[in-house]
């Protein structure tokens, strides 16, 4: 099933912008009657027949709006300190739209190898991988902060930073309870810092293990994703 993106996706007759309309008719080579999905990145899904097949400004009439298509009751939320090569931290926004996150926030701590992100490519990586996995909800990414800001934001849920140290016995997947929202910090390649983790800990953070593994930035964050999501869906 193809599916399009338009924030402002209603029931109705649409026009998508040149870089879709250019998709859909010279890409995919659509046709006047054919039918696909369009996602508001809000939360709906609608289905769509195209009506005119112009490749600067197609049309498509809109119907049957789901609503809440694959909403959850819980948020995942991954903060995480963007890696020295871009394309490591596009491949896990990548991988965690698939999976399904909610937010992302970026930070800069004491062993960053990177100071700041280009968040507009960002958006187009998550809304590329939303539309590839039929996803209705685009995440959100924050601009990014300092490490130290971050922690001290509010957020209702749990809250976790994960933490290479022999003292860290207990592990995600342990101590995360099934329909809570979820935060977890995700570190540079060289970790974060003691003093960062007692920051954290002050503010509410619990230190945790994310397996025996030793795994790159990208894949903590991805595996951090996946945890959450086995757990709430196991029954």
């Amino acid at each position: 099933m193809n599916v399009f993106y338009l924030p402002t996706a209603q029931i109705g007759t649409i026009s998508f912008p040149e870089e879709e309309s250019k998709h859909i008719v010279k890409v995919l080579r659509m046709k006047e009657g054919d039918g696909f999905c369009v996602t508001d990145g809000k939360g709906s899904l609608f289905d769509a027949e195209l009506v005119d097949a112009h490749p600067k400004r197609a049309m498509a009439e809109l119907s049957n709006q789901r609503a809440g298509y694959d909403i959850r009751d819980f948020k995942v939320s991954i903060a995480i300190a963007p890696t020295k090569l871009n394309e490591r931290t596009e491949w896990f926004l990548e991988k965690a739209t698939e999976i399904g996150v909610d937010e992302v926030k970026l930070f800069a701590s004491f062993h960053s190898e990177r100071r700041a992100a280009n968040v507009e490519r960002f958006k187009k990586i998550v809304v590329s991988a939303m539309k590839q996995s039929v996803k209705s909800k685009m995440p959100l990414i924050e601009e990014m902060v300092p490490f130290e800001k971050l922690v001290k934001q509010e957020y209702k849920g749990q809250k976790f930073i994960a933490w290479i140290d022999d003292d860290v016995k207990e592990k995600l997947c342990d101590l995360y309870k099934k329909g809570d929202n979820a935060l977890v910090l995700i570190g540079p390649e060289g970790d974060f810092s003691k003093e960062e983790v007692e920051l954290a800990k002050e503010y509410g953070f619990v230190p945790v293990s994310l397996g025996e593994a030793r795994l790159r930035t990208e894949t903590a964050a991805v595996v951090a994703c996946h945890t959450i999501q086995l757990i709430n869906q196991m029954k």
